[in-house]
């Protein structure tokens, strides 16, 4: 029975591989199945991360290493609908959903190779700071190109 004024939750649908404007194949590991015989949830999270800094060091405009400006993590999400395991491929789509002075919210779906609809999809949100100081930038002109470039 529900309780009176109790909030109802509903989960984000799982989307198609459209609603991503780049797409990335990624490799699964034999250490990323858990005891159940699937990714551990925790590996969806870095594989975000994988797609995420992977297309922006290709493209240029993140430099690990030496960058004065650098992207920190401050939320993630994920909606998990089907499950992945190795040796398994995962299609890994990227788009940006939200663009601020010093924020992006990246929106990462991830699909089984020849799947239509997402096993999972989450967010992150990166604060772009100083590297020195840690205190949030505007973000760079480049960066910015190349994030308009994802926003559907």
């Amino acid at each position: 029975m529900e309780e009176s004024g109790a909030m109802k939750q509903t989960s984000p649908a799982a989307e198609s591989r459209t609603a991503y404007r780049h797409h990335t194949r990624l490799t699964t590991r034999w250490m990323d199945n858990d005891a159940y015989g699937h990714i551990n949830n925790v590996v969806y999270y870095s594989l975000f991360d994988t797609v995420v800094n992977s297309h922006l060091i290709e493209r240029g405009v993140l430099d690990i290493e030496r960058g004065e400006v650098i992207g920190l993590v401050v939320e993630t999400h994920c909606n998990y609908y089907a499950p992945l395991a190795f040796p398994q491929p995962v299609d890994a789509g990227l788009r940006v959903a939200h663009l601020g002075a010093s924020s992006v919210r990246y929106e990462i779906g991830l699909f089984a190779a020849d799947a239509e609809l997402t096993a999972a999809r989450g967010h992150f949100v990166h604060v772009y700071v100083d590297r020195a100081t840690r205190r949030p930038v505007p973000l760079p002109d480049a960066l910015v190109h190349v994030l308009r470039e994802l926003q559907p």
